[in-house]
């Protein structure tokens, strides 16, 4: 995988160049879903709004078939993307920037997608918007139209894995991380999803813990030490979910920091508790670190 994090520093250089590069502000967070008064007051240069709730998901209405289907963030189809990315301003070949003001966790989302849709250049900001703003780097104010971009996408170019491989991946040797707070995998609270508690297997790894304390990601090393002890490693099945397949993204890109591939369960928790037939735990497990080595390819992740 390319390299997934760009410095606010070397962000800076490459718009000071001139250097094409298309950035987006992605804004959001389960409680305040609605960026775009946020990045009107204020974003880096240039960068163009994307919205989570429209652009990088269905949006679906709660209680609905489609939620339960899809959960609360459906992928959008690859044609739908591509004209979203192209209304971005992206055009073949252009390196993406995405940021937001939250360490990553709801930029990561673009970040998978984008990877995903065949994207080969896309970087997160390490350490969103407060890196920008700590270095004393200016913000702009408005919206940003871009022209329109000719960029082609397509899709599954990155693992992802559906209910019924989440149900047997930790049976195959496999390893099943839960990107949530840890008080929502061990079911003592739950906002927004019907059961509370996590899905059976599972090992609890928060997105926090994939930080340093101003807000980037912690070094490779420290990374695939983190993951190591969670039972994931190079060569081992890992797949990764959240509430609603946004915040898992970021232990995707984690993971990929360290050197570890991992497969999005794109549905995550919010399909996976609206059927009942789905069994739910509570509580903490023991974590998956062995030796042994899962046999899940690529396809079979799909």
């Amino acid at each position: 995988m390319t390299q997934v994090l760009i410095t606010a520093a070397e962000l800076a250089g490459r718009l000071d160049s001139g250097a094409r590069t298309v950035v987006l502000d992605v804004r959001w967070s389960l409680g305040a879903p609605h960026g775009l008064a946020a990045y009107e007051a204020g974003h880096v240069p240039g960068a163009v709004f994307a919205d989570l709730e429209t652009e990088l998901a269905v949006p679906v209405q709660p209680g609905s078939a489609e939620e339960a289907a899809g959960g609360r963030h459906p992928l959008p189809e690859p044609d739908s993307f591509e004209e979203t990315a192209r209304r971005w301003g992206i055009d073949d070949g252009d390196p993406v920037v995405v940021y937001d003001d939250s360490a990553g966790q709801s930029a990561a989302r673009a970040w998978w997608m984008l990877r995903d849709a065949g994207v080969e250049d896309v970087r997160i900001l390490d350490g969103g918007l407060a890196a920008w703003t700590r270095a004393g780097l200016a913000l702009e104010r408005g919206r940003e139209v871009p022209a329109l971009g000719g960029v082609h996408l397509s899709g599954h170019h990155l693992p992802r894995i559906d209910a019924d491989a989440v149900a047997a991946l930790t049976g195959q040797g496999g390893v099943l991380l839960d990107a949530r707070a840890a008080e929502r995998y061990r079911g003592e609270v739950e906002p927004v999803d019907p059961r509370p508690g996590h899905i059976p297997g599972a090992v609890s790894a928060p997105t926090s813990g994939n930080l340093s304390r101003d807000g980037t990601f912690l070094p490779a090393d420290a990374l695939r030490q983190r993951y190591a002890a969670l039972g994931a490693a190079p060569g081992r099945d890992v797949a990764v979910y959240c509430g609603s397949g946004v915040t898992a993204a970021h232990d995707v890109a984690a993971l990929a920091i360290a050197g570890i591939d991992a497969a999005l369960y794109p549905g995550s928790y919010s399909q996976w508790s609206r059927d009942p037939a789905r069994p739910v735990a509570t509580g903490d497990e023991e974590t998956a670190a062995s030796d042994s080595v899962g046999s899940m390819s690529r396809g079979a992740r799909a």
